[in-house]
């Protein structure tokens, strides 16, 4: 269970890295929100600049290729992201931590690149939610639907099945599932990414883990 409530059956198969050799991980604490690390950062040292981008720009990469599936988009949303970062490093408030600013960054600009390219018409996630009936009970349950097991999470097929279907999902569900799912932030953290309230993550995590379970239903009943 996650702090929500809500049972994740998902996240192994999503998740994925691309190969950055030796670059650190954005969750670091001594690399990122070290005191002295910060001042650096914040005088315009360009050594601490330059570990900055070595140490956390193998994981904004991974985000950013999340959220936009293509590559060289990813590394352009992160080379604005930097920009954003370093020329508003004076913003940056010492009680939050910078990971959890840094991934606000990246997701706004992995965003703004998606809005900017010619894209097909957003479906509705009102159409890939359950019906149920006045009893409580579905009525749209397909037949013979069966959990999919941890050996099939990590067959490669259904790990790219999944992220294609994530794909599908209105971007503001998309984007709460990748971060509390696959990214594994915390409701609270989410809320803060996104600058959103912590009941508007869990409503919208909710609805998006029931939307990629009706498209995983369509696509085993409708092969």
């Amino acid at each position: 269970m996650r702090d929500d409530g809500a049972t994740v059956f998902l996240p192994a198969c999503a998740r994925y890295t691309p190969r950055m050799p030796g670059s650190a991980s954005m969750t670091d604490p001594f690399s990122l929100d070290d005191s002295a690390f910060l001042r650096a950062l914040e005088a315009g040292d360009p050594d601490a600049a330059e570990r900055l981008v070595r140490e956390a720009g193998g994981r904004m990469l991974a985000v950013a290729l999340r959220l936009l599936g293509n590559e060289q988009d990813a590394h352009e949303a992160v080379q604005d992201a930097f920009l954003s970062i370093f020329r508003s490093l004076h913003s940056f408030q010492r009680g939050s931590k910078l990971t959890t600013w840094m991934h606000r960054i990246v997701v706004n600009a992995a965003l703004m690149k998606r809005r900017s390219k010619a894209r097909r018409p957003e479906r509705s996630i009102e159409d890939l939610l359950p019906a149920f009936r006045e009893d409580g009970h579905r009525s749209d349950v397909g037949p013979g639907w069966k959990p999919i097991g941890p050996d099939e999470l990590e067959r490669e097929e259904t790990r790219g099945l999944v992220r294609r279907l994530i794909d599908e999902l209105p971007d503001d569900y998309r984007t709460v599932l990748i971060l509390r799912d696959i990214e594994e932030l915390d409701t609270a953290a989410t809320a803060e990414a996104l600058q959103i309230s912590q009941p508007a993550v869990k409503t919208r995590l909710h609805r998006a883990r029931q939307a990629l379970r009706t498209l995983l239903e369509r696509e085993m009943f409708n092969p």
